[in-house]
């Protein structure tokens, strides 16, 4: 006979710990798009070049990404809460460091520091709400506020952004950490318990700088294919990336105290979970990216109005997650996430349905529809990945879970990235008029932003004539690449369903 094991109930101690623990989430999520408003400030005060701008754009994600696993297990040795004390404070100090940046050598410096202080605090945050919340119930919903808390995050970055440069030098933007970082300092010690792993062994630095080694060299190659598309310096960056990580699994079955254990993904709910949050990411990121650059070069709304015509899809991802804990607490959580994977698929046929002079209306409904269907994906996914992990090993589930989010993210980039420049240039290639010169048209080709440019250059006819093509090549685009989410969202629904379907929220003992 089976029985439900009654779970001691969360009280006011721990949501309000709850809250606290919402504020590095925010934080982190402000500061992977905060910078983009501040970059031509701090480049005409810094005078950066190129190659180092780009460091300071993408240094803080890729060491967030590299850290991610070595922190979270780190964190299950010497403390959870200690660490992201620990963290929380580096995050402040290196905020400070970035805020008042001399040169471009000290930004990057100081973003670096940021990336690392800001992987110590992600893992840390979801294994603290383990470690909080025994009830199913209440776990459910508080990792649903936690993940709001970076949805929130990424919207509210650039209004504190531009509210910020409107009245101050572009370094303000950085100053926001500091008070919130000082706030988790001052009342995280009274509201958040300890927990470190009692049994844990001694902490592999060969193992931690593997892991780091592996994860970034991935996902820079994976940047590189996207912003460039295949490049033999992006593909040596992702197979040594990939050798790395054999390496690195060869050792933690050898180790005694493995950084990472393994046999974690020998779980049907972790992996089954690992893989529809990394798709879930893939389809989603993919698909905003494109439908980002539709609204600006197709639609020609500004950066400004562009950014406002997001705010719909954030507003259904909030809802989904409200609405996924809820569904929980009734059904089993792979038919929950089947069910929104199928929702999230109807996101993404509306968006086959996009025309190159269509308007907004079409790719805000799609999006909105698929944000809200994703977002039970990615609670309910968290969940099961930390919740069937043992209490011991909380860190190093979350560490996981957040690099499987941040992998989604660059190859849904890479991938639809991809598939859309190579039809958009099959496209141009029989479609751009015969007018124009080669230089220019193979510039055209290349790019959506090319032909716009080449396009103002042009008499008026013709210029008016190859934006229409490169428009209208751009949708096509974006058709193709819903057409293929729907494909990988009608299948993931599919595995869920079958592979979590026995799978419960609820902890079981047998009589």
């Amino acid at each position: 006979m089976t029985t439900e094991v009654a779970s001691p109930r969360a009280g006011h101690r721990e949501w309000l710990g709850l809250a606290v623990l919402a504020l590095p989430c925010l934080l982190v999520s402000m500061d992977l798009t905060v910078l983009n408003l501040a970059v031509p400030h701090l480049s005409a005060d810094l005078r950066p070049s190129g190659s180092q701008l780009l460091w300071i754009v993408d240094i803080y994600g890729f060491l967030i990404a590299g850290s991610l696993i070595a922190m979270g297990t780190l964190g299950d040795r010497v403390g959870r809460r200690r660490l992201l004390l620990i963290g929380g404070a580096a995050f402040g100090a290196a905020s400070l460091l970035a805020a008042f940046s001399t040169s471009a050598e000290m930004l990057i410096l100081a973003r670096a520091l940021l990336g690392v202080a800001g992987a110590t605090l992600m893992p840390s945050t979801l294994s603290l709400i383990r470690t909080m919340f025994h009830d199913p119930a209440q776990r459910t919903l508080a990792i649903g506020i936690w993940t709001i808390s970076f949805s929130l995050g990424a919207v509210i970055g650039p209004l504190v952004g531009g509210v910020l440069l409107e009245r101050f030098w572009w370094g303000s933007v950085f100053l926001v950490g500091v008070p919130v970082m000082v706030l988790l300092l001052a009342l995280g010690p009274a509201l958040l318990p300890e927990y470190r792993n009692p049994a844990a062994g001694r902490f592999d630095l060969l193992s931690a700088a593997m892991s780091v080694v592996a994860v970034l060299a991935v996902i820079y190659g994976i940047k590189q294919i996207a912003e460039g598309g295949p490049a033999w310096t992006a593909v040596v960056s992702i197979v040594a990336g990939a050798v790395v990580a054999v390496l690195f699994g060869v050792r933690q079955r050898r180790l005694a105290d493995p950084l990472l254990d393994l046999r974690l993904f020998h779980r049907v709910a972790f992996s089954a979970s690992l893989a529809a949050q990394t798709l879930a990411f893939l389809v989603a990121f993919g698909t905003l990216f494109l439908i980002a650059q539709y609204l600006q070069l197709v639609v020609g709304l500004s950066p400004l109005a562009a950014g406002l015509w997001t705010v719909p899809s954030s507003i259904g991802f909030i809802a989904g997650a409200m609405v996924g804990p809820a569904l929980a607490t009734r059904l089993r959580p792979g038919y929950v996430m089947g069910a929104g994977l199928a929702c999230a698929a109807i996101g993404f046929a509306v968006l086959t349905q996009v025309e190159s002079g269509g308007g907004v209306f079409v790719p805000v409904v799609a999006s909105v529809v698929f944000c809200v269907g994703l977002a039970p994906v990615y609670i309910l996914a968290t969940d099961l990945m930390v919740s069937t992990a043992p209490e011991e090993e909380a860190g190093a589930a979350s560490a996981i879970s957040e690099a499987g989010s941040e992998f989604g993210t660059a190859l849904g980039i890479a991938i639809l990235g991809s598939v859309s420049t190579a039809v958009y240039r099959g496209i141009m290639a029989d479609t751009t008029p015969a007018g124009v010169g080669s230089d220019a048209a193979g510039s055209a080709r290349d790019t959506l932003g090319g032909a716009v440019a080449i396009a103002e250059e042009l008499p008026g006819p013709l210029g008016a004539e190859l934006l229409d093509a490169a428009r209208d090549a751009f949708a096509r685009a974006l058709e193709v690449t819903a057409v293929i989410s729907v494909v990988l969202t009608v299948a993931m629904c599919a595995v869920a369903v079958v592979a979590l379907r026995t799978v419960r929220t609820a902890p079981v003992k047998t009589d």
